[in-house]
């Protein structure tokens, strides 16, 4: 069990959160790339959001304006570096995790579990993308708006839900195919 970030963890450079153990195909280097810019432009959002969240407080307190944009601006920013940076924290298989059994089950019993959890995964996420997929074409076909005063396209949010979770899909999608590849080439 761990509690907080282990040492080897903090110490690892920020390269290691695109590139995947074992990533030597051309379809993993690409991604890395994309993991990459993506990290890049999500690290980007989150700074523009605590600007947004941070000049609405001063504005509400100091000046007694309301704004109507502030908080779905910082949503929207917030929304979208959660969704699109998923892939990269797949790559390190950085998302929450159970690790009770880990130590209990021998290496080879390991692989194969996750192995089912990636393939679990991925036809969680891949569901998650189709649909999330026919909610942006709805959005866009019906011209959904947010129902605030301010009232922006919906197909905004949905865009970046749908593109983040069809990245996650096609990493997690990566990882199983490098898994079975190392099974084939150790064999």
């Amino acid at each position: 069990m761990s509690h907080g970030f282990d040492v080897v963890e903090t110490a690892q450079s920020a390269v290691s959160v695109v590139k995947a153990p074992g990533a030597d195909t051309f379809a993993d280097r690409i991604f890395a790339a994309i993991n990459y810019v993506v990290v890049l432009l999500s690290s980007i959002a989150l700074v523009v959001a605590s600007g947004v969240l941070t000049y609405s407080v001063v504005t509400r307190y100091f000046l007694h304006l309301s704004t109507d944009w502030q908080d779905e601006t910082a949503v929207f920013l917030i929304v979208g570096a959660v969704f699109m940076s998923a892939a990269a924290i797949q790559v390190r298989r950085g998302h929450v995790a159970i690790e009770a059994i880990v130590g209990l089950l021998s290496p080879d019993v390991n692989r194969v579990r996750m192995l089912l959890v990636d393939i679990a995964s991925l036809a969680f996420c891949g569901f998650f993308a189709w649909k999330s997929w026919t909610l942006l074409h709805e959005a866009v076909v019906e011209n959904f708006h947010s129902g605030s005063t301010w009232g922006p396209p919906l197909w905004i949010p949905y865009s970046l839900m749908t593109l983040g979770m069809t990245l996650l899909s096609i990493q997690i999608l990566l990882q199983i195919l490098t898994q079975i590849r190392r099974w084939g080439t150790a064999s």
